[in-house]
Formats: C-alpha cells, sequence, structure tokens
C-alpha cells in the first residue's frame, strides 16, 4: 500500500538577509571609492636625456608693515602696483603673484591686491608661514 503525504515540499531561497548583505556592500564601496584616488594610472614613461627644465617662476609682491610695495625685490609705490604687476606677469603664459604680506596688516589691505589680480585675471596665491 501507498502511502502519500498530503504536503508537498517546495526548494526554497531564504532571501531575508539579503537586503543587509547589498547594503553593507554598497557602504564599503562608497567607503572606498572616496578614499582612493580615481586619476591613478601607473604607466611606464618613456626615457630622455637631459633637456631644458620648464620651471614657472611667479611674481613675489610682499607687503611690509609700512605698506611699502616690493615687487621681486623691487619697491613699487601704491600708485604704480597695479601697473608694475601686468607689466611682471605681461611674458607669461599664466600669470602667478605670490603675495607675501606682514601679518599686522589688515584683511582690507588684501582684498585690495587680490581685486588688482582678478581685474586682471592673474592668478593671485597668498604665502603663509608654517605652524
Amino acid at each position: 500500500m501507498k502511502i502519500k503525504l498530503r504536503k508537498q515540499f517546495h526548494s526554497e531561497v531564504a532571501t531575508a538577509s539579503l537586503n543587509d548583505i547589498m547594503f553593507f556592500l554598497l557602504l564599503f564601496f562608497l567607503i572606498i571609492s572616496t578614499v582612493s584616488n580615481p586619476n591613478v594610472i601607473k604607466v611606464l614613461l618613456p626615457r630622455s636625456g637631459p633637456a631644458q627644465a620648464l620651471t614657472k617662476q611667479p611674481v613675489v609682491l610682499t607687503i611690509t608693515e609700512d605698506k611699502s610695495y616690493y615687487i621681486n625685490k623691487a619697491k613699487v609705490s601704491q600708485a604704480q602696483l597695479e601697473q608694475k604687476i601686468i607689466e611682471a606677469c605681461r611674458e607669461m603664459p599664466e600669470p602667478t603673484v605670490v603675495i607675501r604680506i606682514a601679518s599686522a596688516l589688515t584683511v582690507q589691505d588684501l582684498v585690495d591686491v587680490m581685486n588688482i589680480g582678478a581685474k586682471n585675471k592673474i592668478k593671485m596665491v597668498l604665502s603663509t608661514q608654517r605652524i
């Protein structure tokens, strides 16, 4: 006599924990992608002999506590400052001025000089001292 079971067993995959696993994988890859540098591509570059060094020499503007202006160690009056900066940056493909300003001066003094660069499309960089 053959006994027949009323309930048939179906195979089933438990997917309740897959949501948690996918969330942790997504979180892991997001964190790793922000930490890694995406612009790193290792390439073996060709070799060459000694060549001309391409160095970009910026114009250095120094402002002392008594508001004396120096462009590359040459003293300049405040009235001629803009014209002398333009003349010093004329031959540069990407004009850059490094500003060395005394810490005793006000922020307005710095902004006045940086406005010259903004008006003439000259990149201004503020030089600071390491702590």
